[in-house]
């Protein structure tokens, strides 16, 4: 899927190549909260998201945990 995406973008000007990332980029963002809010209510633990996302366990938890608190 990444490879076909990044082909048609490269296919495209760099103008709207760059704006079609950014909506890509929100939407991906947008996803991974997402994702991480349900992995974190079925109980799965910070060390195995953060793996998943390949970053350090604080890493995920500095971006996401603080908001996941606050929408409890």
């Amino acid at each position: 899927m990444t490879d076909v995406l990044v082909e048609s973008l490269r296919a495209q000007d760099p103008l709207p190549a760059l704006v079609e990332i950014a909506r890509a980029r929100n939407a991906l963002e947008a996803e991974t909260e997402i994702q991480v809010r349900r992995a974190r209510n079925l109980g799965v633990s910070w060390h195995l998201i953060a793996a998943a996302l390949g970053v350090s366990k604080q890493a995920v938890h500095k971006k996401f945990g603080r908001g996941l608190l606050r929408r409890k």
